[in-house]
């Protein structure tokens, strides 16, 4: 065998030498992951939805469209308190003190914990530059939000805030803890944050689906120019997992 490629035909063993940096331990796809198509799909997700309310706003000044009526009609015939309650815990946790400082600062603190810097400054930045960009649209588009709201809502109602913030946190958290379980439950809260916001009248479907896409392509953005020092400490994990299940004893840090 050669030595020389002996890095890339034995497996890792647990108690073998780990890298000290996350560049170090990243591995060569997610080193040309920002020459690929993370920034393009994620910039042409955020094109989509400066281009869906600028839709919205030169077919009607803002007035719902069609899918936003129809849609709301059926909320509308199926509203009772049995999901009045789930929705407004959503509401609680998508904005406020809870959805804007508690969780985020939770999250933050815990990937410190975990040694895990940058996945902590990529959240952060995300974040705040998807929360940056709704109030962007809002602004720009100033849209009329519904009538029959059963909460108190700020001005705008192009893009949702709420649903922006629930799909930036889900591809997040997915990218960050590369699971299945992660994604879906993602995936689940996002559209659970959709419906709940359309049926408490906050926002009409085209807003939630802005929301979605804005969230989305910031998030992906963002992971490119990260991508290699996030799988690299991702990598680092597993084997300081791995070095501790092997040795009975927590890995030195």
């Amino acid at each position: 065998m050669d030595p020389s490629r002996s890095d890339e035909t034995e497996p890792t063993r647990p108690d073998s030498p780990t890298p000290a940096t996350a560049d170090a331990a990243a591995d060569a796809p997610s080193r040309r992951i920002a020459r690929r198509w993370p920034l393009i799909s994620g910039a042409i997700a955020v094109l989509f939805a400066f281009l869906l309310g600028a839709l919205i706003l030169t077919r009607g000044s803002g007035r719902p469209i069609e899918a936003d009526l129809e849609w709301m009609e059926e909320i509308l015939e199926h509203r009772s308190p049995v999901w009045e309650v789930p929705a407004l815990v959503m509401n609680f946790l998508g904005a406020g003190i809870a959805g804007v400082f508690v969780i985020p600062i939770a999250i933050v603190v815990t990937l410190f914990v975990l040694r895990r810097p940058w996945a902590a400054l990529y959240f952060v930045l995300a974040t705040v530059a998807s929360a940056g960009l709704v109030q962007l649209l809002k602004t720009l588009f100033g849209r009329a939000r519904p009538e029959d709201m059963l909460v108190t809502s700020d001005f705008g109602s192009f893009p949702s805030g709420h649903v922006a913030n629930a799909a930036t946190m889900a591809v997040l958290l997915g990218v960050i803890f590369p699971r299945l379980w992660v994604w879906i439950a993602g995936a689940v809260y996002t559209v659970a944050m959709m419906v709940s916001r359309t049926y408490l009248g906050a926002h009409w479907l085209t807003d939630t689906i802005g929301g979605l896409l804005l969230g989305v392509g910031v998030a992906v953005v963002l992971w490119a120019p990260l991508a290699a020092k996030l799988d690299g400490e991702n990598t680092l994990a597993r084997r300081r997992a791995a070095g501790s299940n092997a040795s009975g004893r927590p890995a030195p840090r």
